[in-house]
């Protein structure tokens, strides 16, 4: 069974980390972005600047 790691993408608009975790569920890149923005946006709940800068510097890069 092969294991698949959480990875920052090369597909990147800034650094890759929505393209990383849309990749490892299979999904659209760009739709995970939109996801993400609206989420941050709309939800007070949810520190979306934070949480990506949090990511960049936990994930591996590809």
């Amino acid at each position: 069974m092969s294991e698949r790691k959480l990875k920052r993408s090369k597909d990147r608009m800034i650094a890759g980390v929505c393209g990383g975790i849309a990749e490892w569920y299979g999904w659209k890149p760009d739709r995970v972005r939109i996801a993400y923005v609206i989420l941050s946006l709309l939800s007070a709940a949810f520190p979306g600047i934070i949480v990506y800068l949090l990511l960049w510097l936990v994930m591996p890069d590809e």
